[in-house]
């Protein structure tokens, strides 16, 4: 989920580090395969475990190939949480904000500082827990290709996976004693069970007994997730209102959500192949997600173009037509490096989707900024 998002917002980074450009993933995996993969290898969770979790001498040996290793106590936390999928969570809250700011016609500092407080330990609760949901996987891909995959917070010792388990728990606990204080303090009856909703999506993405993401569906719950159920609490948390005007933005936003959940498996296919996770780029390949991700992003920009006309009243093009532009320039982008000879390689993969986070992220903070200023100069939000 968010700790796929990492591995893109690398870009290139620490998962392309030991590969020449012209290095394609699915040569890697068939030959990785054929060495060290036998058939039987598909089983159980607890057989990966058993079968890929490298010992500690492999681990001397292998450990950080893709990356430099953190050292302090402060350093290991920072990594573990990966500053580089923040952006994912953030983004979503801060439209929701928007929208909220936009219906209220003023900020709530409250709700503003409650929404920041819960979406970072949401975060931190996904990101934690995901990495121990997947350590199986994990292990896997560090034994089938040591030199092509970022540091792994657990298999690679950065932390363990009990501490990595109660520190995720303890910030999910948390997450939900803020929804709880903020649902007395602002008088916003069901903000509590928003919280939990969105906590509960998560859990079903990674974690028994659904476990979607192997089984398939897990885009799907990240659609919801990040592309919904957040920024629909933030909106509620700032405005008061179950429904407010702005909530018209989260369908586009929705399919902005899936193409960043599909484009996430793209460099992770080879092991999650092997590893039994059920992802759209195992079941469909990475050129029909390539696609579905470009399209989900064109789909998104005409649903908000057409928007005062779908919902008069509602938002002004006066806002809209600008994140439009802004979208469509890094879309050029986004294609020109699709329709690159390395788009299959894990550079090229790093840089994919660093172009479609771009797009999303930059075209959604301008929407947030333009909701958020026309209701704070203008009195409204330029419906």
């Amino acid at each position: 989920m968010v700790g796929s998002a990492a591995t893109g917002a690398a870009a290139g980074g620490t998962d392309a580090v030991g590969l020449g450009p012209h290095a394609n993933v699915e040569a890697t995996h068939a030959k990785a395969a054929n060495r060290s993969a036998p058939r039987n290898e598909r089983g159980t969770a607890a057989t990966l475990r058993d079968r890929s979790a490298p010992s500690q001498a492999a681990l001397a040996k292998n450990a950080y190939s893709g990356g430099v290793r953190p050292t302090s106590l402060r350093e290991r936390w920072l990594y573990a949480l990966k500053p580089g999928s923040w952006p994912k969570l953030l983004v979503a809250a801060l439209l929701g904000q928007a929208v909220g700011i936009a219906s209220a016609g003023g900020v709530n500092v409250l709700a503003l500082l409650a929404g920041f407080a819960f979406t970072m330990l949401h975060l931190a609760f996904v990101v934690l827990l995901n990495d121990w949901g997947d350590q199986d996987v994990d292990a896997l891909k560090r034994r089938l290709f040591p030199e092509l995959s970022s540091p792994k917070t657990i298999v690679d010792g950065i932390l363990d996976d009990r501490s990595v388990l109660l520190a995720g728990l303890g910030a999910g606990a948390l997450a939900a004693g803020v929804a709880v204080g903020a649902q007395l303090m602002l008088d916003r009856p069901g903000l509590a069970i928003g919280g939990a909703a969105c906590m509960v999506l998560f859990w079903a993405y990674t974690l028994p007994p659904l476990r979607l993401n192997y089984r398939g569906g897990g885009e799907i719950l990240e659609m919801l997730g990040v592309g919904f159920a957040l920024p629909w609490w933030n909106a509620y948390l700032q405005s008061g209102e179950v429904s407010p005007a702005g909530i018209v933005v989260l369908p586009a936003f929705l399919l902005l959500a899936l193409s960043s959940a599909l484009a996430s498996g793209l460099a992770d296919e080879p092991s999650d192949r092997l590893g039994g996770k059920r992802t759209f780029t195992v079941l469909f390949g990475a050129t029909a997600v390539r696609q579905a991700v470009e399209g989900l992003v064109i789909g998104a920009m005409i649903v908000w173009a057409l928007l005062p006309l779908l919902a008069p009243g509602a938002i002004s093009g006066l806002v809209l037509a600008p994140v439009i532009i802004v979208m469509a320039m890094e879309f050029v982008d986004l294609r020109e490096v699709g329709a690159s000879s390395e788009v299959d390689t894990y550079i090229g993969i790093g840089r994919y989707k660093q172009k479609l986070h771009d797009c999303i992220w930059r075209g959604t903070a301008v929407l947030a900024v333009l909701l958020a200023a026309g209701s704070l100069l203008f009195g409204g939000h330029l419906g």
